[in-house]
């Protein structure tokens, strides 16, 4: 379309890069707000066609709603017409640049016409207003419910949807849960557009909402209590959109912890790893735990991406995507938290800030992935010095079926390996015990170049399968002494009763033999 001459008295409106991005002209019009015409600057498609080309998932909100506006114009309540002329827009330059680059572009047109600038951010329309350009600011208050908020109720955990596929959502609780399908239909790409296109208008609107990280092929949200994930093509071979959403807030007391446990958080607890598989709960025990030490009158913070934890306003929660580790490492330090929650720890860079944070004396809440509780450790292997890792991980909290399931404690001693019976072989090894029976379970240590973790409960197990053998050897050879090893039963004995037992040890040897044990005798001096 080609810019005609203004009528006179006719409205002129000049929509920016965020009014298009919100889906804010096409809304005004329908409510009847705005009529007349409106002249979307051309830069603002050249821009929209870069982010696109990049993968950015407001590019596709942002010409879904010119798609809109042209069938406005087509239906004749407003006139659509493209002006001005395309802008040199570097790829290279960062975004923000950019998109400051084509709304100054927008003011401009708007002065030279008389037009009035539409406008959902709060920057542009004040230095409009300093610039003396009649604008309108697009921000609607309050919450209107969206497509995808339809699908849920209270017991929804999440919700997949996915073009050529039907809508199913996760019901129920963390461990219990079941697949349910919410329509007999399959839904259209262009059905998972329009969902994808609101959630990212509503995010860009809202204060509560984030967009965590817009990438080629693959957009997340925070939308509320809503964690979004919107991926497609060339990522996907379709669009996909998964939602989930917290089934309940819970305070620690509603997990019913033991005493002992309640006064180890309390008391000595500062290097807290919570570990679980996907979907069992460790975010909301970590958003429990957050909210009771600032009940306990601790300074809280957290560092998550996406921020999807609901916490009290006192709490700050940082993005690590929004940051780089250096900065995120320099602010908690100076602003000095009792407690730092980092939710889904997953990098190299993560495992390091967590561990300078400890060391300097920060207390630590982690959340990591994780299949049993020793695995959690395991993640640090390699990451840290060995020597270290008790000194940054003292309790390990693991969540299974969103409870309690198991709760680990690290100490560091110098002793022999369970399992070797050279006292030369003795070591540094940390012990990994049951925090509530005290029971060994784990020993960590170097054996030669290797590091390695024994499971000490297993090893003991596999050692007592001879414990059988071993009182029948006893009974048969009374005045040796017998013992119980790995591998199978040692006889000590002098070189007398050798010679007097010497038929007996050969088919003690056989019944050995035939239990798959074996026999090893030792000379008394």
């Amino acid at each position: 379309m080609v810019w005609t001459l203004r009528i006179a008295g006719e409205s002129v409106y000049v929509p920016d890069y965020a009014a298009i991005i919100e889906g804010a002209v096409g809304r005004l019009v329908e409510e009847g707000a705005i009529a007349g015409r409106i002249a979307v600057h051309r830069a603002i498609v050249q821009l929209l066609e870069l982010f696109a080309l990049r993968g950015r998932g407001v590019a596709f909100a942002g010409l879904r709603e010119l798609r809109r506006l042209s069938e406005l114009h087509k239906e004749g309540k407003i006139t659509v017409e493209y002006v001005g002329e395309r802008l040199r827009l570097r790829g290279d330059e960062a975004e923000d640049a950019l998109i400051s680059e084509v709304n100054s572009a927008v003011r401009e047109l708007a002065m030279s016409i008389g037009g009035a600038v539409v406008t959902g951010d709060p920057v542009i329309f004040d230095i409009c207003r300093a610039l003396g350009i009649p604008a309108i600011f697009t921000r609607r208050e309050g919450e209107r419910t969206l497509i995808l908020e339809r699908f849920f109720d209270e017991e929804t955990m999440s919700v997949h949807l996915k073009e050529g596929s039907y809508p199913v959502a996760k019901k129920g609780r963390p461990g219990e849960w079941r697949y349910v399908r919410l329509s007999s239909e399959r839904l259209t790409r262009e059905f998972i557009e329009r969902v994808a296109s609101e959630i990212i208008e509503e995010a860009k609107r809202r204060s509560d909402a984030f967009i965590e990280i817009d990438r080629l092929g693959s957009t997340i949200v925070q939308l509320g209590q809503y964690r979004i994930v919107i991926v497609r093509p060339p990522l996907s071979d379709g669009w996909e959109i998964t939602a989930v959403k917290p089934v309940k807030k819970l305070r620690l007391e509603d997990y019913n912890l033991p005493p002992e446990l309640i006064k180890r958080l309390n008391e000595r607890a500062e290097g807290i790893l919570i570990a679980g598989a996907p979907g069992m709960g460790k975010t909301t025990f970590a958003q429990a735990l957050a909210d009771y030490y600032l009940r306990m009158g601790k300074i809280v913070k957290t560092v998550e991406s996406p921020r999807d934890m609901i916490l009290p306003d006192e709490i700050t929660q940082y993005s690590k995507h929004y940051s780089s580790i250096g900065e995120l490492h320099d602010i908690l330090l100076l602003s000095r938290p009792d407690y730092t929650v980092f939710d889904e720890m997953r990098t190299d860079e993560d495992f390091k800030l967590y561990a300078d944070l400890r060391l300097a004396g920060i207390g630590m809440i982690g959340v990591v992935h994780a299949t049993s509780p020793i695995d959690a450790i395991q993640r640090f292997i390699g990451r840290v010095e060995l020597g270290m890792i008790p000194s940054i991980v003292d309790t390990v909290i693991f969540i299974k079926n969103g409870r309690v399931d198991k709760v680990y404690e690290l100490r560091m001693t110098v002793k022999l390996p369970t399992g070797l019976k050279e006292v030369e072989l003795s070591r540094p090894v940390i012990e990994v015990r049951d925090f509530l029976t005290g029971e060994l379970e784990y020993e960590i240590y170097t054996f030669g170049e290797q590091t390695v973790v024994v499971p000490v409960k297993k090893l003991k197990a596999i050692t007592s399968r001879w414990q059988e053998l071993v009182d029948r050897v006893k009974e048969a050879l009374p005045e040796a002494s017998v013992r119980e090893s790995q591998d199978g039963v040692v006889v000590e004995l002098s070189k007398e009763l050798l010679k007097r037992y010497r038929r007996k040890l050969s088919r003690i040897r056989k019944l050995c033999e035939k239990e798959g044990a074996q026999l090893r005798v030792v000379l008394k001096e």
